[in-house]
């Protein structure tokens, strides 16, 4: 089992802040490929990767990181400051 959160507009398609998700998936791109196959709102929170990043146990990675031994992922837009 795998904590999946969600934040700002991630959250708003998708509708909940976080979920508990039993996966086989290798890596994240697999899990967000299993994830756009249970419903439509994944496939709409997920349709622009290149607009999302992940954090793996609250580190930054990338889409193509392993899942092995991950306790949570993070999707979240891009932040930006000042």
């Amino acid at each position: 089992m795998i904590d999946v959160l969600y934040f700002a507009w991630v959250r708003e398609r998708i509708g909940v802040p976080r979920e508990r998700v039993e996966t086989r998936a290798e890596t994240v791109a697999d899990l967000v490929a299993e994830l756009c196959a249970r419903e439509d709102r994944y496939q709409a929170a997920f349709a622009d990767r290149q607009s999302l990043r992940v954090a793996l146990d609250q580190e930054l990675s990338s889409f193509d990181a392993p899942l092995a031994g991950v306790r949570e992922v993070a999707f979240f837009p891009p932040m930006t400051g000042g």
